[in-house]
């Protein structure tokens, strides 16, 4: 078994929706492999793959390698995903199975408070971050450059509470098809609109802010 470091933790018919695209999403990375899978939801919203088969072990590592993976066990060093839960002044605040605080100076983020620094890079509550264990623990050098290249980039509204599929429909239903390069998937139900050059993303998201129940934030290079 594997547990994956992503959030299903959307209510009612969203959840059957949302399980059925994980279901789908799966069968893409592993489909090709000699396994069965099935998947459950743990009472903290992580989803479970049990894998049966000659090719189990391929598998398993190909999530792991896809999604991240939520473990009960930390090596100094090593690197591990979490969700970005919440934060407060002193830092940011990740679920990878067990409560994992980044102190604000191991961010390396830039100036500003946590909260500051969370709306200037747009993250949405539940993205995936890979972290470096320790005491204390840090942002992962590649997740620094990745939050830095989005900055850099196009414009972009990052989007929760949605599959990828959802925001492609929101963003086609207000009307905005064509100001978009495309929908790039953070975690199972955080998503990342890149915006073309000529898009502003404040407008974007003001536009299909009526569509979508969910927080969404821009990332304005």
């Amino acid at each position: 078994m594997v547990v994956l470091a992503t959030k299903l933790y959307v209510k009612g018919d969203a959840r059957e929706r949302s399980l059925d695209g994980l279901r789908s999403l799966i069968n893409n990375d592993i489909g090709d492999l000699d396994v069965s899978f099935t998947i459950g939801i743990l009472d903290n919203d992580f989803p479970s793959v049990t894998l049966d088969g000659p090719d189990a072990t391929i598998a398993r590592n190909t999530l792991r390698e896809t999604w991240g993976e939520i473990t009960n066990s930390f090596k100094d060093g090593e690197t591990y995903v979490g969700t970005f839960e919440h934060w407060d002044d002193d830092g940011f605040i990740l679920d990878a199975g067990r409560e994992i605080r980044i102190p604000a100076e191991k961010l390396g983020l830039g100036t500003g408070s946590p909260e500051q620094i969370r709306k200037r890079f747009g993250l949405v509550q539940h993205t995936p971050l890979k972290f470096v264990y320790g005491e204390p623990c840090r942002l992962a050098d590649e997740q620094r450059d990745e939050l830095y290249e989005w900055t850099r980039g196009l414009g972009r509204v990052n989007v929760n509470n949605a599959t990828r599929g959802e925001v492609r429909a929101t963003v086609n239903r207000a009307g905005h098809a064509q100001d978009i390069v495309t929908v790039e998937r953070l975690g199972l139900l955080e998503q990342s609109i890149v915006c073309k050059e000529s898009t502003d993303p404040p407008g974007l998201l003001a536009s299909i802010g009526e569509y979508v129940p969910a927080e969404l934030l821009c990332v304005i290079p």
